[in-house]
Parts: C-alpha cells; structure tokens; sequence
C-alpha cells in the first residue's frame, strides 16, 4: 500500500518544498508550522522551531559549500519539507525522498504526437536532516530504511530510535531520552527527593521518556512512583485540573518529572495556578522545556524553581549575523520566509489575488529583524549545524576513499550508496559548530552532555533561567545557586515519609518502598538497622536514643545505703551485748547464777547469738568468693547454734520432770557433757549439709540482671550477689527453724514444771516470741520477690529478723542474769542443792495441789452465792 501511494505521487505535487540546487542533494524536515485544528494539517508558522532550524540548515550549507577544505568542489543542495509538527503529514511527505529510487514502467504511456514522453527524474536525496519530533522520526524512519537513506535527527531523543535493529538507518546529534532521564533521575536523587510524580504527553517522545524515568529509576533504586499520567493527544475540556487533582491525591510527591510538549507543560501550569497550588509542585522539565519562555509565560509565579535540563549547547554567533541580516529580498529561497516576516512584524505583505487585511499594517520590506522585532536564536541550532556537518564530513570521507584525486562526484558516488554513506556517518569525529565533539556510540547516538537550569524570580538580578550544573555521565549541581519559591535556598521536600528519629525503625508500607511509618524501638530494643530493632544482651540496656546498647550498672548493697544502716546499728548493739554477757560470764563463771544456768550450753548458746548478729556485716559486705563462702556457713550456722543449745536444755528439763512422773530415778543424758554432745551433734548436721554444698557447688558470685529489670530501661541495674537463690536461703535455713519449732513444742510441753525451776519458761517466752518474729518474716521476704528493691528489702528483712531473734534470745535468757551479777549481787547467792529424788517429789507434791485447787475452785463455784445480785 506505501509503494502503490509512492508511485501514485506526480512529482513535485503534493508538497510544498524549499529547494536548493547541488551536486549532492540533502533532505531536511522542519516543523514551520503547527499541528492545525482537526481537518487542517497545518497550523499558524512557528518562528524559532521551525523557521530558525532550516534556516540554520540553509546557513551550514552555505558554509559547507563555500569552504574549500570541506568536499571540495562539490556542491551541496537540499530539498526541505515541511511536517507541519505531525507524523502522518510528515510521512506523506517524505515519501518524495523516495521516488528518486523507484523505478516506474512508463512504456505504455504516449505524448499526443505518439512519442514516449520526457518524465525529468525526481531528485536523489543522500541523506535526510531531521526530524524534530522524535514520534515524527519515528514514521519517517520506518520508510527511509527501506530505500538505505541515512537520516540524522537534530532534536528527536526517544528512546527507542537507539534500537538499531528497527532504526538501523537513524542517527542523532542530540543525546537520546535514556541520558536524559538518567541525568534528570541524578537531580531528583541529588535533591534528596525520593517520592515523585511524573507527567508525559502521549506520544513517543514523553512516553518513551517517562519509561527510560522509570526503568533507571527501579534500577537504581530509592525512588518510588507515586502518580504516572498521560496527557492525552486531544484533552478534555477540564482535563487538566483532573491531571492536577490526581497530583494532589499525593501530595507529599510535590516533585512533578514532566516529558511533555510546550503546549501541555503550558497548560498544567495554568491548571495549577487555578487550583491555587501556586509553589507546591516543583517541576523537574526535560529538554523540550528546557530554558524556554513561551511554556512559562504568564505563569512564571507557577513555574518558580523549576528544574529543567537541556542538551548542552552554545550560541552560534555566525549564525546570529546570517539570519539578523536576512530581508525579503535576499532570501527568497526560503518559501517561507514571507510568512515568517509577516508574523515577526505583525504586518501584512502585498501579494496578487489576495485582499489586503485591513486590520493590520502593511510590511514595507525595510524592517530589519532583531531591529523592529524579538530575537533569541533557538535552542536547537547548534544541532541543525552539527547534523549537516556531520553529513559534509561523511561524504568527504568517503569522497577521499572512493574518488581519490577526482574534483568532483566521481562514479562510485553516483549514485551514492546509502549504507556505505552510514558507515561514514557513524565514524565521524569532529569539533562542532559549539566547539564540542561530534560523534556517535554504537547506537548511533550522541554522547550526554546536558546543561541544568533553574526557573529563578527571588533575590536575582537577572530573573529568569540561570544554568546550575551541568550532566556528562555524572552530574555536577551547584546546590548553592538554587532557589525556589519565595527565594528560599533551603531544598524543598518530595518525600512519602520523612526520615525516622534516631531509635526508630521504618514499618514499610506494603508495596510502597519510600513510604513507612516510624515505630519506636521499646522497652530493651535498640535500633540495629532502619528496618529492625532488636534486644539488647541479657547484660546491657539500649543507649538514650537506642542506636545501639550499653552495659547495665551493675550495684550492691552499700553501707551507706539506709538499707545498710539500721541491720548494721542493731548488729553492733546485739554484738555488745553479747559481748558484755559473755565477759560477764566468763569474769563470774564460778559464781551461783552462772553454774546454775548450765555453763557449757551457755557458752554455746552465746556463741551462736554472736554469730547471728555477725552474720548481717556478711550479708551487707561486697559478695565474693570468700564472702559468699562464710555466708553459706554461717548463715544458718548461728542460728543451728542457738537453737540446738535450746531444744538441749528443754528437752533436758522435759525429760527431768517427766521422768520425775515415773520413777525417782533420774533419765539419762542430762549431764553437761552429754548436753554438750548432743548439742555438736545437732550442729554438726548443719555443717555436714554445708559441706556437700560446698562440693557440690562451690561459693561464687553472680551478677542478676532479671531482678531490677523494670519496663524503663532506665532504670535496669544488674546485682551483684552471691550465688544463693530465695530457695537456696530457705534450705539453708529450714534445718535451724526445724530446731525451732521443735524447741517450742518442748518448750509448751515444760511449761507446767515447778515455779523454783523456771528456766523453762524463759525458754518459752523465747522461742514464742521468735515464732511470731519469723511468722513475720515469711510474707515480708517472699512478698517483694517482684519489687525493684527486692535485694535490698529482703536483704534488710532477713537480717533483722536474725538480729531480733538473736535479742529476744540474749533479752529472755541471759540479760536478766547479767543484771542480777551486776546490780543485784545479794541474790547471786547458793541455794540448797536438790537431788532428783527431791525434784520428782516436788513435782508430785505441785501436781496434787493443782488438782485439789481444781476441785475447790469446782466446789465453790456451786456454793456461793452470786454476790452481783
């Protein structure tokens, strides 16, 4: 169907064409006009991009031809056409630069005299410059690799014309897309942006470039997508403030990756600034946004701090002069030209058949451009320049390779073969019109070289765009000379969710890899990575801001602590005590009072009461091995000691007086010597038991980090104590209570002996009273096994409650003594000796008068009157 419409072209018909004569005739394509309404091809004339860029073609040839080093002796003409800033339109009419190579059977066809006609043949194109559109190149490649045409685009940057094995025939001066988005993919991630939007006209330039976005982007890694919208080819009435209320479903994505055409990035703009959303966005403008002015007109407020990119170019000077000094009279070979200059001047030209328009003035011909008008050279006619030099190069290569010494086209170039001509094109290396190099990769595509700009207004000189780095496979960005709305220098964010506080790991939204939401890292966590926390050691507690974990205090019972203090006063006290009953003792150790309470057993008795008041410096002092040593021994030591004396003496006056029942015969073993026995007997168990402990588990001491370990980390602290758990205390005291109890028991049992012989009931007034004292104890010491202060409270707990025991004992049984041999000396006298037959006749006699007192009190009862009557 392309040939059949190929050969139904009469030359020279349907397209307007620019023509200029050569040996060797270059194609051009150049938007002169704009894409018009629906049904019409053509638009109003577009000055810089259509206008400036082929006059900057016919400008290079000028040069080429008239430069006597560069294809010498041969001329270069050009045939340019217009594509109307449209691909179908573009397509019909490059399909000229074909008919040159198709060969057309004319045999049936004859003049009105029966002669064969004369059909002059269509010019052969070489090469094609163009063309601008990237979508544009992208139809008009597809024909020219058919016929082998080299085409060499000045603007188009899609990224998919570098796919050689359908372009293969392509070539471009300019950077392709992929650059540019992984320039533009730098600035985002140089900002610290890492949550965006993107905008891309449909078509092939912004959605090619908007993929090459998001491709490198995935790559790369670190930037999500939040919104990805298309610009229809036709939008809607309102189309535009649904683009900018879908942005702001987002808006934390306030940066805006925008590969669109002048006409969209103008109109999101005003949609912006009617929804009043004028300083959030912050645009980030690929090159066909660049540093122009016409997408940002009258909306430069909207457009403050927009970042744009652009391949790197300069002003062409020489070209400045050629085109200022154009006029009507000497460049009629542009066909256009006309109506360029009627626009520029806003003037109307005389011309035959046409009316004149009333309504604007008439062009004299003298007006002078840049004069009389605006002038800025266009961005692109550096690379206009560059791609026909590029062409000029090629062919002389290859005039040097295959016409050695010949001045003119030779026969291996006539006609020139287009795929020898793409080698030649693809191995240039030259110095370009901006003094940069010119050449290919093996796509066929410019090296990346990108000049960065930022749309500027506040704190400036000069406002408008000012270059802020520049990209060539790495970026360079002067981050101090940016600024953006208001004139802030400080960098705007475009973040889903701001970084996490020191101590805070990120909880990634589902899908979304930028987004998160913070958690703090609790209790005994600490920060190990951004996405983790984790608990500390056993033995350490997280540092104040949880990046990492600390040793836990460790702490002891002090002697200063008020914990300390009152088990240590009582200890000293007791121990004076003791002191004194043992000295007194021992300085009236043949004295009554002393030989009648049993000597030996008193000594022991004392000894253990010493030993218990000893036992609380033990249990306050720093653990150690040795410390924790004597702790084990005499812990529950002092207390078997004492006990064991006492369970001896009362079972001894139990066993006196009820033998004394029975016979008046005396029980065995109430001697001194066989009480003594059987008091290290029962105290020897005690050390038996603490021995195999010993063996068993040698004394040593441990660091308890579970007991002050509160939900505060704060306020953990690790306890240094001796390796005795609750139970290990209990054990080691059970055999000491077990005398106790069984102390008390005998001590009820001997509380009906004779008033003369009373030792018994101190004894019971004793162990009674030491009953309800470690009664007391149990729940106290078990109760705060939960608390923070639970070493220090049942430290204290255990230690006075052995230091009351130990004084009920020394208070019941031996200060009354000590008072009487010291104070009261008249009574420290001897009394008659009884022997056992005595003893157990008094305690028939005091057992008869009970029961008749009994039976009097009984009598009584029922004889006497009832005097409250």
């Amino acid at each position: 169907m392309l040939f059949n419409q190929i050969l139904d072209m009469p030359p020279l018909t349907k397209v307007l064409i620019n023509k200029l004569f050569g040996d060797i005739t270059l194609g051009g394509l150049f938007p002169v006009h704009s894409r018009g309404p629906a049904g019409v091809p053509c638009g109003e004339i577009k000055r810089e991009k259509g206008i400036h860029r082929m006059e900057a073609m016919l400008y290079a040839l000028d040069q080429i031809n008239s430069d006597p080093d560069l294809l010498p002796n041969i001329t270069l003409g050009a045939r340019i056409l217009d594509t109307c800033s449209r691909d179908t339109y573009a397509l019909e009419q490059s399909l000229t630069f074909v008919q040159a190579l198709i060969q057309k059977d004319n045999s049936d066809v004859r003049c009105s005299n029966g002669e064969p006609p004369i059909i002059p043949k269509p010019e052969r194109v070489v090469g094609v410059i163009g063309a601008s559109g990237s979508s544009v190149s992208i139809m008009v490649a597809n024909v020219l690799r058919l016929f082998a045409i080299p085409q060499i685009s000045y603007a188009s940057t899609a990224p998919e014309l570098s796919d050689k094995s359908r372009y293969e025939f392509f070539s471009r001066v300019v950077p392709p897309d992929s650059y540019q988005a992984q320039a533009m993919v730098d600035i985002v991630k140089a900002m610290g942006w890492n949550y965006v939007s993107t905008l891309a006209s449909e078509g092939n330039y912004g959605e090619s470039g908007v993929d090459a976005f998001l491709q490198i982007s995935r790559e790369a890694g670190g930037l999500c997508i939040a919104q990805s919208i298309k610009i229809p080819r036709e939008p809607k009435p309102g189309g535009f403030d649904k683009i900018i209320k879908r942005l702001m479903e987002t808006s934390n994505a306030r940066g805006v990756i925008i590969f669109a055409n002048e006409d969209d990035i103008r109109r999101v703009l005003e949609a912006a600034k009617r929804a009043n959303l004028t300083g959030h966005f912050l645009f980030v403008g690929s090159d066909s946004w660049g540093a122009k002015s016409s997408p940002i007109l009258d909306q430069e407020d909207v457009a403050e701090g927009a970042v744009t990119i652009l391949p790197k170019r300069a002003s062409i000077d020489g070209f400045d002069n050629y085109f200022t000094s154009r006029s009507l009279e000497n460049n009629r070979r542009n066909i256009w030209f006309a109506e360029y200059w009627e626009d520029d001047f806003k003037c109307k030209l005389t011309r035959a058949g046409i009316k004149y328009d009333l309504g604007r003035r008439k062009c004299t011909g003298e007006e002078r451009i840049a004069q009389e008008s605006q002038y800025e050279q266009e961005g692109k006619v550096q690379f206009v320049i560059d791609a026909v030099y590029v062409m000029a190069h090629a062919l002389h290569s290859m005039h040097l390779d295959l016409c050695p010494g010949s001045m003119g086209v030779c026969e291996k170039m006539d006609p020139v073969e287009g795929s020898k001509l793409l080698q030649y094109i693809r191995s240039v290396n030259f110095n370009g019109s901006a003094g940069t190099g010119v050449m290919f990769n093996e796509n066929g595509d410019a090296p990346g070289r990108y000049d960065i700009f930022q749309f500027q207004l506040s704190n400036t000189t000069n406002p408008g765009y000012r270059c802020i780095g520049q990209w060539t496979n790495y970026l360079r960005l002067n981050a101090e000379e940016m600024q953006w709305s208001g004139g802030d220098s400080a960098v705007p964010d475009s973040v889903c969710s701001f970084p996490c506080e020191l101590g805070e790991r990120k909880k990634m939204v589902k899908g979304v890899p930028c987004c998160w939401h913070c958690e703090l890292c609790d209790g005994y966590q600490y920060q190990l990575d951004e996405l983790n926390c984790d608990m500390c050691p056993f033995d350490m507690r997280p540092m104040p801001n949880r990046t990492g974990c600390r040793s836990t205090p460790i702490i002891k019972l002090e002697w200063s602590s008020p914990w300390a203090i009152i088990p240590v006063f009582l200890a000293v006290l007791g121990i004076l005590a003791t002191s004194g009953c043992i000295i007194t003792f021992i300085r009236f150790n043949n004295s009554p009072i002393v030989r009648a309470s049993g000597r030996e057993l008193s000594y022991v008795l004392l000894t253990g009461i010493f030993l218990i008041y000893l036992i609380t410096f033990l249990m306050i002092a720093e653990p150690s091995a040795p410390v924790c040593a004597f702790r084990r021994l005499l812990l529950g030591l002092g207390m078997c000691i004492t006990y064991s004396a006492m369970l001896t003496k009362t079972n001894r006056i139990y066993r006196i007086f009820e033998q004394g029942k029975k016979a008046v015969t005396p029980p065995p073993f109430i001697s001194p010597a066989s009480q003594l026995i059987i008091t290290f007997i029962l105290i020897g168990v005690q050390l038996l038991g603490v021995f195999i402990w010993f063996g068993v588990v040698p004394p040593h001491t441990i660091i308890d980090y579970e007991e002050q370990h509160p939900p505060n980390p704060e306020f953990a602290r690790g306890v240094l104590k001796c390796d005795m758990s609750d139970l290990a205390l209990v054990l080691c005291l059970s055999y000491s209570i077990v005398l106790m109890v069984t102390c008390t028991v005998y001590a009820i049992k001997s509380r009906g002996v004779p008033e003369t012989f009373n030792e018994a009931k101190p004894i019971g007034f004793t162990m009674y009273t030491t009953c309800i004292v470690w009664l007391a104890f149990v729940p106290i010491f078990f109760g705060t096994a939960q608390s923070t202060e639970k070493m220090f409270i049942q430290t204290t707990t255990l230690t006075v409650s052995m230091s009351l025991s130990a004084t009920v004992s020394l208070g019941m049984l031996y200060i009354p003594k000590v008072y009487v041999i010291i104070f009261l000396p008249e009574q420290n006298v001897q009394k008659r000796k009884r022997s056992f037959k005595a003893v157990a006749s008094a305690v028939t006699t005091q057992l008869s008068q009970k029961e008749d007192k009994q039976n009097g009190e009984s009598k009584s009862s029922t004889i006497v009157p009832d005097r409250s009557q």
